[in-house]
């Protein structure tokens, strides 16, 4: 196969090269790379586990909440209605944590299952890695995160009841 026009620069192979195509690239060539990207600080690494972690923490709540509207319990409604507050905190972390994450560039995919792991795939201001929880560290880690949500509505319901005791009727 013969080169077309060969040593004018237009043609090479059979590609044409126009002179402002060519300029482009060697400035591309000649532009400083950017710098790495800094990995994600341990608050960032947190951010992106509680991605992962609330909104299983806030399955678990609203379907224990629709097993107890459904049950026979005597408390049930006080039970079911603690569990949809619950659900309202929970849920509100999770939108806070999901905008967080977009303001700081940061995006996060399941990659693998398998027995006893899941592995995550994250791009955080466009370096990407992975990082893995075990099953066993996602089940103790929702509850104790749902622990922490139900001690907290405790004590607001304690504080409130406090602040009825103290008032004096007039």
């Amino acid at each position: 196969m013969s080169k077309k026009l060969e040593g004018n620069g237009l043609w090479e192979s059979s590609r044409m090269m126009l002179p402002q195509h060519k300029e482009q690239s060697l400035v591309r060539k000649d532009a400083p790379s950017p710098p790495p990207s800094e990995p994600p600080s341990n608050k960032e690494m947190e951010m992106m586990r509680d991605s992962v972690l609330l909104p299983v923490a806030l399955q678990i709540v609203e379907k224990k909440s629709i097993e107890v509207e459904m049950s026979t319990q005597t408390l049930k409604l006080l039970y079911s209605a603690a569990a949809k507050i619950l659900a309202r905190s929970i849920r509100e972390d999770v939108l806070k944590n999901r905008k967080a994450l977009v303001e700081r560039h940061i995006r996060v995919f399941e990659d693998i299952k398998d027995d006893s792991s899941l592995y995550y795939r994250y791009n955080c201001r466009g370096r990407e890695d992975r990082f893995i929880m075990t099953k066993d560290f996602i089940r103790s880690e929702i509850s104790v995160r749902i622990g922490r949500y139900a001690k907290s509505l405790v004590a607001t319901l304690q504080e409130a009841a406090n602040s009825n005791k103290t008032k004096k009727p007039e």
